[in-house]
């Protein structure tokens, strides 16, 4: 038997998901500045490493802002 969803369920529920897309949005936006790179021993300290981490970046960016929009529209 189908039971309703509490309250406080559906706003914890919402919190955890918008605190996702901030924190994802934070660290995506840290990666394009240069503020967060990859770790030496993977090449971030060389040019190269930089641009990956920037592209990295933009395209967290861009897929957590599509699903955020996504979710926004389902409901």
């Amino acid at each position: 038997m189908p039971t309703k969803k509490s309250q406080s369920g559906s706003i914890l529920n919402f919190l955890a998901w918008f605190m996702g897309v901030v924190v994802s949005l934070v660290v995506g936006n840290a990666m394009i500045q240069g503020t967060l790179r990859l770790p030496g021993w993977l090449g971030g300290s060389t040019e190269v490493g930089l641009a990956i981490a920037m592209v990295i970046g933009w395209i967290l960016v861009i897929t957590t802002l599509i699903g955020a929009i996504m979710a926004i529209l389902k409901k």
